[in-house]
């Protein structure tokens, strides 16, 4: 596993466990940002020991070459001092050298090449979190709007929701169906335990039934003083009104079937009764004799 497939690992894990207990997508979003830095600095930390790595093994590298190059100086000179054993020695040494020189070259330049590999994913993760710190504020104005939108959307089903005003409609109908009980049932009571022979009574004394018209008109000329000896004066009926022919019926108070018996005269109209009272009053008959 690679340096920067293990970061990400850790990275992912840490996000997830953060979203699965998300409660301030804000904070959660600055905790998210602050773990990715925390993972930068250990990557570039892990780069670092590689880069330097690599930078051993080219540092060793040069010397092996360097031994090899010396090592056949060395031969170069034994030859010319006729010294042929040493020269062979020293070629043995140079060969030595240069074998392990060949071995570290590989391994240098495959070094060399994942060093500069993981110098450009390091930029790369540098530039992703620089990114993300962009895109936080969105992603928390996005969140804020998701918020606002929620609670609308819970306050308007608040509001179509009835329940609580058809429990307060019946409790308020409870209410009132006891009351009428309650009524009910004194009348029950009073009408069980009250004397209906006093009530009758009462009733007399309070002078009974509702007075006919013709009673009321008697009582208001006896306030007006209009009874002479204190007699009962018969009530002036209102004259009729004339026919076409200009004469007075005169079968006003017979009955309609001719059969003799005197009926009440029949109701005047409203607008013949009003005009009636105008006569009255251009006569001055509304003063009192």
């Amino acid at each position: 596993m690679s340096i920067f497939t293990k970061f990400s690992t850790v990275i992912k894990s840490n996000i997830n466990d953060l979203i699965s207990r998300a409660e301030n997508p804000e904070k959660m979003l600055n905790q998210i940002i602050l773990d990715m830095r925390d993972q930068l600095s250990k990557a570039k930390r892990e780069v670092a020991a590689a880069i330097a790595d690599e930078r051993k093994l080219r540092a060793q590298l040069e010397d092996e070459v360097k031994q090899a190059r010396d090592w056949e100086h060395r031969a170069m000179l034994a030859v010319k001092e006729g010294r042929d054993d040493l020269a062979k020695q020293a070629l043995v040494r140079q060969q030595e050298h240069a074998q392990r020189a060949a071995v570290l070259d590989g391994t240098w330049r495959a070094q060399a090449d994942e060093t500069d590999k993981l110098k450009g994913s390091l930029r790369q993760l540098n530039d992703k979190i620089e990114e993300a710190k962009r895109k936080r504020n969105l992603l928390i104005a996005k969140q804020k709007r998701a918020q606002a939108q929620k609670r609308i959307h819970e306050t308007m089903s608040g509001l179509s929701d009835t329940s609580a005003f058809d429990a307060f409609n019946r409790m308020a109908e409870k209410i009132e169906e006891e009351e009428r009980r309650s009524v009910a049932q004194v009348e029950v009571t009073e009408a069980l335990e009250g004397d209906s022979l006093e009530d009758e009574f009462l009733r007399l004394e309070s002078g009974g039934e509702d007075l006919g018209v013709d009673d009321k008109l008697l009582a208001l000329k006896g306030r007006m003083g209009l009874l002479p000896g204190g007699g009962a004066e018969a009530p002036k009926q209102l004259e009729a009104p004339d026919s076409e022919d200009g004469e007075v019926d005169a079968a006003a108070g017979e009955d309609e079937a001719g059969d003799g018996v005197p009926h009440e005269d029949p109701p005047i109209r409203e607008a013949e009764l009003l005009e009636e009272f105008e006569k009255l009053e251009s006569e001055g008959g509304d003063q009192p004799r």
